[in-house]
């Protein structure tokens, strides 16, 4: 084969191993693109980051997104201009806009509806609440309210209780709640579901009750009118004040002169006579009083 014209003697015109590998590495799509597109996509974003990276500049699209995202915020559909309360007393109504304290109008985007949901169900007079903004900027809250169960005297004073045994609220006198049950002693607001039983079970003398007396925070007495009292078991409580209301409503046992039905011991059912009473029974059948007992 004879030499190329004008070649030098001794030139190799086919490519070195590198131009080789080079010129393959060419006709690659992949590496063909990333030369085309991406050594200019790197210098694009290389230049952006050093410019974003100076401190004003920086400074500045800081600025922007806050700006802008205040007007997106203050714009009229989600500002929240009015409070409306729902289902609540005017003052339980009131009690929540004092512990809210909402400066309005404020943007929606502000209010943290679930905070504040938490915040007005911890008032003592709230059992449930449910928040939502409503077309128009309110916020509109429906609360459903604890309804009193008993009155109870405590070691604070005077209390209304739900029949959770939750406070409502406080009681400046009896009266002010005549319409509602009284219990007393410490430890009663623990066990508002047995007195709600008793009292139910005592429906019938419910007239001439004045009240359920926790003792020794481990049972109950019912205190009636003229000094009465009927002092129920630690156990049973209700099905011994039931056999009370029967013996009463078969053969008067609350009309005679007694002081004290002792229900304590269920095996020993004992009765205390009012003095009178026990002097007179002694005169008519001259024998001490025996069989029930008495103390």
């Amino acid at each position: 084969m004879r030499p190329l014209a004008g070649a030098r003697p001794g030139f190799d015109p086919a490519p070195s191993r590198w131009g080789y590998r080079l010129q393959r590495l060419w006709l690659t799509p992949l590496f063909r693109a990333l030369l085309r597109t991406g050594v200019p996509a790197f210098a694009v974003v290389a230049g952006v980051t050093l410019y974003i990276n100076q401190p004003h500049v920086r400074q500045n699209m800081a600025l922007g997104v806050v700006e802008a995202r205040a007007w997106v915020q203050e714009r009229p559909e989600f500002m929240v201009n009015l409070m409306a309360v729902n289902g609540a007393s005017a003052e339980v109504s009131d009690t929540v806009r004092a512990a809210l304290h909402l400066d309005l109008p404020a943007s929606s985007f502000d209010l943290d509806l679930d905070a504040l949901r938490a915040q007005v169900e911890s008032l003592a007079p709230v059992q449930d609440a449910t928040l939502r903004i409503r077309p128009g900027g309110v916020l509109e809250i429906g609360l459903v309210e604890r309804v009193p169960a008993l009155v109870w005297r405590g070691p604070d004073g005077l209390s209304l209780l739900d029949i959770d045994g939750v406070s409502v609220a406080s009681l400046d006198a009896r009266s002010d709640r005549a319409d509602l049950p009284l219990v007393v002693g410490a430890g009663a607001d623990e066990h508002v579901t047995e007195a709600l039983d008793l009292l139910r079970a005592a429906a019938p003398i419910a007239p001439r009750m004045r009240g359920l007396s926790r003792v020794g925070q481990r049972r109950w007495d019912v205190i009636l009118d003229r000094g009465q009292v009927i002092q129920l078991p630690e156990d049973g409580a209700l099905a011994a004040l039931e056999r009370v209301i029967l013996l009463d409503t078969a053969q008067d046992l609350l009309a005679r002169d007694i002081t004290h039905i002792d229900l304590r011991n269920p095996h020993r059912p004992t009765l205390r006579l009012a003095e009178h009473g026990l002097s007179e029974l002694r005169r008519i059948k001259g024998i001490e009083i025996g069989g029930f007992g008495n103390e």
